[in-house]
């Protein structure tokens, strides 16, 4: 039963934290190009960076940035457990 309890946790892990990591990275986009926004030279790239962040997000989420993050951390999250899943069956025992 030990095998199959670390396999859920190691599986469990990876699904959280391949659901975590894109919302970092948009969000973190959307900060730092906001920030440079307020910088007098560079605020017209920091704005539209930070709007194009938003369109790009809007068509994952039908029209709501939101969602679409959402909807991409979900598929990461899949495709992390998808990895992970292989990974421990292709694993020696």
């Amino acid at each position: 039963m030990s095998i199959f309890s670390n396999f859920l946790r190691s599986l469990l892990l990876t699904m959280i934290l391949s659901f975590i990591t894109p919302i970092f990275v948009f969000v973190g986009g959307l900060i730092s190009f906001t920030l440079i926004s307020y910088l007098p030279l560079l605020a017209a790239l920091g704005q539209l960076c930070s709007h194009q962040i938003l369109q790009f997000l809007a068509v994952f989420g039908r029209g709501n940035p939101l969602e679409g993050v959402l909807i991409i951390a979900m598929t990461f999250s899949f495709v992390g457990a998808l990895f992970d899943t292989y990974a421990s069956y292709s694993s020696p025992k």
